[in-house]
């Protein structure tokens, strides 16, 4: 398990952005500007599920695994919203979604839609999909839980947030429909 420091308090609100990139403090003022409320666990980078287990302890709720994937193609990408306990299997979502052949999208293409780089992924980077390139998917465990833990773009703080604010709030700003997926994780 890999280990990381973490910030043992639990903050309200926006960090006071000394030394924060201006990609994380974008996203806290666009939660501001939406009333969305929150609370923020700091840490060291966390760029693995398996590094937040301590950042849960902090947070009590998980942290969702967020996979950025494209079609073989690279005409059609996905943001995967899933526990971060479940296994992802390409077979099982592309089954669901009728899209063949899924595999990782680059970094570049991670950057140029979403604003992050890989282990910063986050539902929160969709503010950057001006275009609505990309089809969030997200785990039906994800959907019907009351909190979701997720990085503010950058992964050195983990927010926590009420499902229903980044349902009926954030993504009705930003254009993103989700689509509902049910995956195993076995």
């Amino acid at each position: 398990m890999d280990s990381i420091f973490v910030d043992q308090a639990l903050y309200e609100g926006r960090p006071e952005g000394i030394g924060r990139a201006p990609r994380e403090m974008e996203v806290y003022d666009l939660l501001d500007r939406l009333h969305i409320p929150y609370f923020r666990a700091d840490h060291g980078p966390a760029a693995t599920v398996e590094s937040c287990a301590a950042i849960e302890a902090v947070l009590g709720v998980p942290v969702c695994k967020n996979l950025f994937l494209c079609n073989r193609q690279k005409t059609r990408y996905y943001l995967l919203m899933m526990p971060g306990y479940k296994i992802f299997h390409t077979k099982e979502l592309s089954a669901q979604i009728e899209s063949s052949r899924l595999s990782f999208g680059s970094p570049e293409a991670m950057e140029a839609m979403l604003g992050v780089r890989p282990g910063s992924v986050s539902v929160l980077g969709l503010h950057h999909d001006k275009e609505h390139r990309i089809q969030l998917l997200m785990d039906r465990e994800i959907l019907t839980a009351s909190m979701i833990g997720c990085h503010p773009c950058m992964n050195t703080s983990t927010l926590k947030i009420a499902t229903k604010d980044i349902l009926d709030q954030f993504l009705a700003f930003t254009g993103h429909t989700p689509r509902e997926v049910v995956l195993s994780g076995k």
